[in-house]
């Protein structure tokens, strides 16, 4: 089946409400670019390769209300729209890459029309090429799985997350379609749930049989050999390998590495950030208090506890055992082969 978490219609972006999954299906139809900056914000939408996409959109949904009389006046009222989007969040490399993508595509167009026309085909484009790179990354993920495997995810990388076939459960989605029997361990993935929320919505729409874990469970998990691999997304992926992704990865990451599991980062070349050299330049998020002392809404510490809330955490490199891309799978050392998907 098909899932649709961001699309283009008639004029308009169209999302899936993720903060309202999996009590109930409601689709946002936005028409301002800064309608669609909050919803990045406010996580309606999320998962890096769809924040990516999403701000490709928003990108072509501004340029098309821009209302200018000269390129070099369109362009720096596009401008406006693009640093609104680079405020959203601040950890994805997606969302960087789209908006320098879509900024160089305005810079070559010679006239107003036919920049906003060059906009919106390039959103397109990369949404099509998003899912494309997502379909080649899963099939060769899945050849790391054998039949049987139980695999441990964390956090949500399906359709989700992707606007696509997703990351790593793009991999094991792939895995069940060529047959493979599966069972999957899902982490609830605090503060927000994004694992017993969504990936469990997801995995019960493919059918592919699952157990939701808190995430204090993983260790236990891991340590009795319960778990022949864990394969799970990134935000951001340095030159090193060293790469971000949702808050508790780390500790998974760790686990793994003691109890000898194999620990899989599934992401497309468009995750990899080969300006920074390794993970301690990337951004890391810091959201509100009240997503770790309130769910939806209500309280479940005190008032006026403080509460730190990081959105990310850093793996370093090492602990990985391989990252799977839409160019093939990626194993140490990592520097000089992931430098080598660009050239």
């Amino acid at each position: 089946m098909t899932i649709r978490a961001i699309e283009w219609a008639s004029g308009k972006i169209r999302l899936l409400d993720q903060s309202r999954l999996p009590w109930e299906e409601v689709f946002l139809e936005l028409e301002d670019y800064r309608e669609v900056a909050a919803a990045i914000k406010e996580m309606r939408i999320r998962g890096a390769p769809a924040i990516g996409i999403a701000a490709a959109y928003a990108m072509a949904l501004g340029a098309q209300a821009i209302e200018a009389k000269s390129r070099e006046e369109f362009l720096v009222k596009l401008s406006t729209v693009s640093q609104a989007l680079r405020a959203t969040r601040p950890t994805a490399a997606n969302l960087f890459w789209a908006i320098d993508r879509m900024n160089r595509m305005a810079e070559v167009g010679e006239d107003v029309t036919q920049i906003k026309s060059a906009l919106l085909h390039e959103a397109q484009r990369m949404e099509k090429e998003n899912e494309e790179a997502h379909t080649k990354l899963s099939q060769y993920g899945a050849e790391l799985v054998r039949d049987g495997f139980a695999i441990m995810t964390h956090c949500n990388t399906g359709a989700l997350a992707t606007a696509g076939y997703g990351t790593a459960l793009g991999v094991i989605r792939a895995a069940k379609e060529q047959g493979k029997k599966l069972h999957v361990l899902v982490t609830e993935t605090r503060p927000l749930l994004q694992g017993a929320r969504l990936t469990t919505w997801e995995l019960a729409k493919y059918n592919i049989p699952f157990t939701l874990i808190a995430d204090t469970m993983t260790g236990h998990f891991l340590s009795r050999g319960k778990i022949d691999c864990v394969i799970l997304g990134a935000d951001r992926i340095a030159a090193n390998g060293d790469f971000a992704n949702k808050i508790g990865t780390y500790n998974i990451a760790v686990l793994a590495m003691e109890n000898g599991v194999p620990f899989y980062v599934a992401a497309p070349s468009s995750t990899i950030d080969l300006s920074l050299s390794s993970g301690d330049e990337i951004p890391i998020e810091e959201r509100r208090a009240e997503e770790v002392t309130h769910i939806e809404g209500i309280a479940i510490a005190p008032l006026g506890v403080e509460a730190a809330n990081p959105a990310f955490d850093i793996t370093p490199h090492y602990y990985v055992s391989a990252i799977i891309t839409e160019k093939g799978v990626i194993r140490e050392p990592y520097e000089m082969r992931l430098r080598r998907l660009f050239m």
